[in-house]
């Protein structure tokens, strides 16, 4: 049990990337917690945004293989926020605050939601200049929970934590989806009541995806073939709004495909930053660049990202 927490990679992050706090909203009480590593000389880095049982460390191992490789990367950790425009709002706040002009995003779950419509919100000044989508939906009415979305901040942390546990999986999983998931389920009891009513409220209040505001973004969207929270009709719909959009499959990785199969995530990561290689929008320093070694290793781990 707790494989993660106590593994030397974890620990390592821990030790040497520095967690920030950041205010930018008027209301003190808005904290925005982030990593934010590799070369400050990148002025569009990934940036990752956490589901909503995740913390700014779930995303520890692709912090460290890319920073490694010459990429600068954020993770983000939510402040408390009640509505969609209240977060986009914020987040371009952070933003501004971090001046950075153009980002890459990477959005698990609730964090792919949210990227799609910070995308939206910002489509007559963009900010988002391209998406990677990872087991993300873009209808909020997927989880048939619009009804109950404004009462979630009445609810007790216990009943909230429940809530979201239902969505984990149950059924026989190898080690290390078990080690995934244990490890999520330790973030998920770090977070405060408010903190996952606000989540959950975001996660299924009633909104939807306008996708001819954001069509123009190059998007990949990568999912898993095995079980997880996503519906195949909930993949299905986000394959139809993105026509145009990279397909990156993974035969396993359930919910958290980031933690348990994270050498297979961080190259799919790879090739859909490579387009922007020698770019103003590149989020790799230029001297460390090489398209050769990264087919190579595409070639040795037997990935397939299909083109539209």
């Amino acid at each position: 049990m707790g494989e993660i927490k106590v593994s030397p990679d974890y620990n390592w992050f821990r030790s040497t990337v520095p967690l920030k706090k950041i205010i930018v909203d008027d209301d003190d009480s808005k904290i925005w917690s982030l990593y934010d590593a590799g070369p400050r000389s990148i002025r569009c880095p990934l940036i990752f945004l956490p589901p909503v049982s995740g913390t700014a460390d779930v995303f520890f191992q692709q912090i460290l293989a890319l920073t490694g490789w010459g990429y600068r990367v954020i993770a983000l950790q939510y402040p408390v926020y009640w509505d969609h425009l209240e977060f986009c709002d914020g987040f371009r706040k952070l933003l501004d605050h971090l001046q950075l002009d153009k980002v890459h995003l990477f959005g698990a779950s609730l964090g792919g939601f949210l990227a799609q419509k910070f995308a939206e919100y910002t489509h007559k000044s963009p900010r988002v200049h391209s998406l990677i989508l990872c087991n993300a939906f873009s209808d909020t009415s997927i989880f048939n929970q619009t009804w109950t979305a404004n009462s979630f901040w009445l609810m007790p942390a216990f009943m909230l934590k429940k809530i979201v546990l239902g969505n984990f999986s149950s059924g026989p999983v190898d080690p290390m989806m078990a080690d995934a998931i244990d490890f999520m389920v330790d973030r998920l009891e770090s977070l405060g009541q408010s903190e996952l009513a606000s989540r959950l409220t975001l996660n299924c209040q009633n909104s939807y995806v306008e996708p001819h505001k954001i069509r123009d973004i190059p998007v990949t969207i990568m999912d898993v073939f095995d079980q997880s929270a996503l519906s195949t009709e909930a993949k299905e719909e986000m394959y139809k709004l993105y026509p145009n959009a990279r397909r990156a499959h993974l035969k396993t990785g359930g919910n958290f495909p980031y933690l348990c199969r994270s050498a297979e995530v961080n190259l799919y990561v790879q090739i859909h930053l490579l387009q922007f290689h020698g770019t103003k929008y590149a989020a790799i320093d230029p001297s460390v660049v090489s398209a050769e070694e990264l087919e190579v290793q595409q070639g040795r781990l037997g990935l397939s990202q299909e083109e539209p």
